[in-house]
């Protein structure tokens, strides 16, 4: 059982806050004396809003005009590809001419109404003419920041590869990608064209768009388990864009799912060594956090190769790769969100290799109160491991039943809550519930909701709260204020239907997502409820193997004791015995001695 709960330990996301067992417990911590303690360690211009007429930055302009001779050739968007199958633009109708003039002067409200009524075929136009009025009424939309709107017409192009419009949709797509958040789910978009497609925005003049592209074709290769055609996509995004660090980032992952660890790496530390030149990504902050990341997935991968086991089951350690492991998760910037998952998977490392004070000096970090809403309950299940593995076994018991009297009742509270929303059908349910949790309405008990508040923010999880109530709501708030003629015409109500859909298809997927989290972290409890009682039952075994040896042999077995974890300091370390009082400064450097109890 220990050795499956090691090679498991490393997850993507954690639980956090455990019970200490009190000051009793012999902490102490190397560090540097006073005045000299060591330091913690350190870790194109996006368009502000395209103004009437104007084009964002990549986006083409929206004026017709003719593409220049020659391969690769730029695309502009309101010039029909010479060779897009069976249908063809004739002649314009009065309507549609004067529609087209009121586009071309970018009087976007005025030639919305306009188009609309030749898209819809109420002015006797051809299919040619009306797919044409279709992409100009969603770039229309789009300058009047009807983003939703504007997604849901280039998204019906999107699926018609005969459409006249349909290569100029992709490059509008890409420029949607930096207005809308993920959970409008463009990648799936973008998905519906080929690598050869993309290789046409190859040029001089589009090579930003280009790359953009890749990186979004590649998100959705990488979201459909396709990883070989992702990292073929990655790797054409260049290191002048600013989509290279996440593009490296999920090159990386793709290789761990492959299963090949060496070019993983080597993504991982592109990423690592462009931040360190300079490189960012979508902002400063963004970039700090892939670097931690990095980091991070280089830890975890790692561990992984270093554990191993042979056909009896028994674990086998690589000592080198350990070590690379560790020492990746020690550059984890102790500012970063991700320090404290990093300091406890270590914690899983230190035990494999027998270094048991590194390992409860780092979770002794975990429980500080510096961290209240953290969330581990295995740290607790490891303590127990380690006080087992040194025949500690009164300690041992004594955490594991610590451990049960504390969560048992949070799993029950959990497991009653899920009840609420825990079926298919019921994500409206459990999306209000996240609602509800954040504004603080939620009904849970005090020591639930750091539970819930812990398995229930990661980034993915407050983009689609961010999409539904902020994105969705602000376009609904300016089509309420827009002019009576918009706002109840045939566009206003098109606008309309499209923000109500997208709500009604985000809160499902947000529902859904809840639902999974919180199911996620519920097993997870259980399961570690399960592995406390396994515990027990090896603890009970080790003890009644003990008694049947001393039966047999009539005489008490001798023990020979094992200290772990006796500090020297040296002229830059002093020790500074733990008395019940934490330091931020101490955290990430306690050590615990451990005196290990078995006999020969």
């Amino acid at each position: 059982m220990r050795v499956r709960l090691a090679r498991a330990c490393v997850m993507a996301s954690v639980l956090a806050l455990v019970p200490a067992l009190g000051a009793s417990d012999a902490f102490a911590q190397a560090r540097p004396p006073a005045g000299g303690r060591r330091p913690p360690r350190k870790p194109k211009d996006k368009d502000a809003g395209a103004p009437a007429g104007a084009a964002p930055a990549g986006a083409p302009a929206p004026a017709a005009g003719a593409a220049p001779a020659g391969k690769p050739q730029e695309i502009e968007l309101d010039e029909p590809p010479k060779d897009t199958g069976p249908v063809r633009a004739g002649q314009m109708s009065d309507q549609a001419k004067a529609a087209q003039r009121l586009f071309d002067a970018a009087q976007y409200r005025e030639a919305a109404l306009a188009l609309y009524r030749v898209y819809k075929g109420e002015t006797g136009d051809d299919e040619g003419n009306r797919q044409i009025a279709q992409h100009n009424l969603a770039v229309s939309l789009f300058y009047l920041k009807f983003y939703q709107a504007a997604y849901g017409l280039f998204t019906e192009i999107s699926l018609k590869p005969n459409h006249l419009r349909f290569n100029e949709t992709l490059l509008w797509l890409a420029t949607l990608a930096a207005k809308l958040p993920e959970p409008a789910d463009i990648v799936e978009r973008v998905g519906k064209y080929s690598a050869e497609q993309v290789g046409r925005f190859n040029n001089p003049n589009q090579r930003e768009l280009y790359w953009h592209l890749n990186y979004l074709l590649g998100r959705y290769k990488y979201q459909n388990r396709a990883y070989e055609e992702a990292i073929s996509l990655f790797e054409r995004v260049d290191r002048r864009s600013r989509h290279y660090l996440p593009a490296q980032f999920f090159g990386g992952i793709s290789y761990v799912q492959l299963r090949q660890s060496a070019p993983a790496i080597k993504s991982f530390k592109r990423v690592i060594q462009a931040i360190d030149d300079g490189v960012e990504g979508e902002g400063a902050e963004d970039s700090a956090r892939l670097r931690d990341l990095a980091f991070l997935s280089m830890a975890r991968t790692y561990y992984s190769a270093s554990i191993s086991t042979d056909a009896q089951g028994t674990p086998r350690v690589n000592a080198d790769k350990l070590s690379l492991a560790v020492n990746n998760w020690n550059k984890v910037d102790v500012a970063s969100e991700y320090w404290l998952d990093g300091l406890f998977e270590e914690s899983w490392a230190y035990f494999m290799a027998g270094d048991y004070p590194h390992a409860l000096g780092n979770i002794h970090t975990i429980q500080a109160p510096y961290f209240p809403n953290s969330f581990y309950p295995e740290a607790d299940i490891l303590r127990a491991q380690i006080y087992f593995a040194t025949c500690q076994y009164p300690e041992a018991t004594t955490i594991v039943a610590r451990f049960q009297k504390k969560y048992e009742p949070i799993q029950r509270e959990l497991s009653a809550a899920l009840a609420q929303f825990g079926r298919e059908g019921q994500e409206e349910q459990a999306f209000q519930f996240f609602r509800d949790l954040k504004d603080g309405k939620a009904r849970v008990s005090p020591r639930v909701k750091p539970v819930l508040d812990n398995a229930l923010s990661d980034r993915t999880l407050l983009k689609h709260r961010d999409y539904v109530l902020r994105v969705l709501g602000d376009e609904e708030k300016l089509l309420a204020g827009q002019p009576a003629a918009f706002r109840n015409s045939p566009v206003g109500a098109e606008v309309r239907d499209a923000l109500d859909n997208a709500k009604t298809v985000a809160v499902q997927n947000a529902g859904k997502l809840v639902r999974e989290r919180y199911q996620r972290n519920l097993d997870e409890l259980s399961e570690h409820l399960r592995d406390a009682a396994k515990i027990l039952i090896d603890i009970n075994a080790a003890e009644r193997g003990r008694l049947e040896e001393q039966a047999r042999s009539g005489q008490m077995t001798r023990e020979e004791a094992r200290v772990y974890g006796v500090i020297d300091p040296d002229e830059e370390h002093v020790i500074w015995p733990f008395d019940g009082e934490y330091w931020r400064d101490e955290l990430g450097f306690y050590r615990q001695v451990v005196v290990s109890k078995c006999g020969r």
